[in-house]
């Protein structure tokens, strides 16, 4: 590569954006052979509720059961000392109730949010090899055409 060549990496969705873009890139003096689109597979495997000790996506199920068995354990046990059972048992009622509710809770949440909300998430990948003085108008370029995200890197190192 030399001294002032610099590479652009923009992401897309699937969409006829894509050859738009490359497209005017071709007609601002780009030629093919500069520029590479490369599909992304999608993953077949729907995401796992649970997480284990190797792998966790940060949706955790726990936290808001573990809040409400708490507040829910406290309240058992301090007017477990004016009902019949005592505070040791109302403790125990109000800390698996306070579980039970919160994981369903956070439950309805997880599936009402994966049911009603479409992500958006990167298809297409594009590198494209130009000129240092050309990263303006492709910026301009991939932008105008719904890019999700640009970098360049220039000589291995991202600005």
């Amino acid at each position: 590569m030399s001294v002032n060549q610099v590479y652009v990496i923009a992401t897309f969705e699937n969409s006829l954006f894509i050859e738009l873009a490359i497209s005017a890139m071709e007609q601002k003096g780009i030629p093919k052979e500069k520029i590479l689109a490369a599909p992304l597979d999608k993953r077949s495997e729907a995401r796992q509720l649970f997480d284990t000790i190797h792998r966790a996506d940060g949706l955790s199920l726990f936290d808001g059961a573990a809040m409400l068995g708490t507040c829910f354990m406290l309240l058992g046990a301090i007017y477990g000392y004016v009902l019949k059972w005592g505070p040791i048992i109302w403790g125990i009622i109000g800390a698996v109730s306070g579980l039970l509710l919160g994981f369903l809770i956070k439950m309805l949440l997880v599936k009402n949010k994966q049911r009603g909300k479409k992500s958006i998430t990167a298809e297409i990948v594009l590198l494209i090899r130009c000129e240092e003085h050309q990263w303006e108008t492709i910026e301009k370029i991939l932008w105008e055409n719904t890019a999700l995200g640009i970098t360049r890197i220039h000589n291995g190192i991202s600005p």
